[in-house]
């Protein structure tokens, strides 16, 4: 996972990837989790496609969807998302959103053609702890 999420990392993720964050991301929420394994592992990345599907008793949202770049453009990012939306719906979401570099022409274009739709009223606003 922190392989895939290292050679597939938008240039917008600057939180760090650490294996104690992924552990505790598979501690308490490891149905959240969605991974895209290759139909034949080549023996080199045995996880080729990830998305966080986050559910706060609110609303859905979608972080780290992340596609190895020798398996982009074959619509893995698309159906990623919507397995990521069938847990959420499934778990009562009504609404998700989705954290997207605003300049990321290719990520915004995935998330346009998935339905999505930018909301300028909305800014994010964050702080490392």
């Amino acid at each position: 996972m922190l392989e895939l999420w290292s050679v597939a990392r938008s240039r917008h993720a600057v939180t760090p990837d650490h294996p104690a964050t992924l552990e505790a991301l598979l501690r308490t929420a490891a149905d959240a989790l969605l991974v895209a394994e290759p139909e034949s592992p080549p023996g080199g990345l045995t996880i080729v496609g990830t998305v966080i599907a986050a559910w706060d008793g609110w609303r859905g949202h979608l972080y780290r969807l992340a596609v190895d770049p020798a398996h982009r453009r074959a619509g893995l990012g698309l159906r990623l998302v919507r397995a990521a939306e069938d847990l959420l719906y499934s778990k009562g979401a009504r609404r998700i959103n989705a954290i997207v570099g605003h300049d990321d022409a290719p990520a915004v274009a995935l998330w346009v053609r998935a339905g999505y739709e930018h909301d300028p009223a909305i800014g994010r606003y964050v702080r490392d702890l």
